[in-house]
């Protein structure tokens, strides 16, 4: 594929940087039958490293996010989490390791994009790990769902990992979609979304479960396999292509979710499902007719 065919369509590259890695537990990755905070205060089994996904669009109208990755300050700063009980929640929920090189600006530089030429960062969801590099984008447009945003009102959000402090910021311009029906035969089984620049190439789908307000993004371009970025629907994709969910979340909402993207995948077969902290993520990018990827290590489309 020539660049000439890759400019045919109003996208111009795929790229994915990595903000640093996280360990969880294998618990928090396929779910098992033990209740969430048995397993999150006494599992001693920890994954090994995984990448902290964001993946980086080249649009004829501007560069998009997909997710922002992981703060820095959350390894350098003591008082970035909340004390207290809450504060041994988050110990025991995720270890973390960013190097200085690895901050969103940094990482964005090598591969050649300045941040100020971010123009609109699409948030899966509001954990820790998708909303760090907001403090770095206050010239850029955040979208997240309407749902999603709503959940931060509801009771004890720093128990259910969102942090008001690190995600509320001043200066920032915020924009809540709500995803409405949308007469796009090839979104099916999906039946709503929202169509972000009304050209087709990147769709938002509403996938809850990991949170109420969850989102996916489809890329799609011509001459290219289609991409759905999941956020953290899955950690493994082979996981989710078998059926099984995650450990965290509402397990019945991940349940259907994981059906409709499976349904998705069966309908369009060169579809690469694109998880935040898949190790499979990077060649699922770069295989077949799919898009160039960038992730320390450059590889042309």
């Amino acid at each position: 594929m020539t660049n000439a065919n890759l400019t045919a369509g109003p996208i111009q590259r795929v790229s994915m940087v990595s903000t640093g890695s996280v360990s969880i537990h294998p618990e928090h990755v396929a779910a098992t039958r033990k209740p969430l905070y048995w397993w999150l205060f006494t599992s001693r089994r920890w994954t090994a490293p995984l990448p902290i996904n964001v993946y980086v669009v080249e649009h004829r109208e501007g560069l998009v996010l997909f997710d922002t990755g992981q703060d820095r300050a959350s390894v350098t700063d003591p008082g970035y989490f909340p004390g207290g009980i809450t504060g041994v929640m988050y110990d025991r929920l995720a270890r973390f390791e960013i190097a200085p090189e690895q901050t969103l600006t940094a990482r964005l530089a090598a591969i050649g994009h300045d941040i100020r030429d971010v123009r609109i960062a699409v948030l899966s969801h509001l954990h820790q790990d998708h909303i760090g590099g907001l403090r770095e984008l206050a010239h850029a447009e955040i979208v997240v769902s309407g749902r999603e945003w709503d959940s931060l009102a509801e009771p004890l959000p720093e128990l259910r990992g969102l942090l008001r402090s690190h995600i509320d910021v001043p200066g920032l311009r915020w924009r809540r979609v709500d995803h409405e029906p949308l007469a796009d035969p090839s979104i099916a089984p999906f039946a709503s979304g929202h169509d972000l620049f009304g050209d087709g190439s990147l769709v938002l789908l509403p996938t809850p479960g990991h949170t109420p307000g969850s989102l996916s993004m489809l890329v799609r371009g011509p001459g290219r396999a289609p991409l759905l970025m999941v956020g953290d629907v899955t950690y493994d994709t082979r996981l989710l292509e078998a059926g099984h969910v995650p450990g965290v979340g509402d397990k019945g909402e991940l349940a259907d979710t994981t059906r409709l993207i499976n349904e998705l995948r069966t309908r369009h077969p060169g579809l690469a499902v694109l998880a935040a902290h898949d190790p499979g993520a990077a060649s699922a990018l770069t295989s077949g007719r799919r898009w160039s990827v960038d992730n320390g290590a450059h590889a042309s489309g």
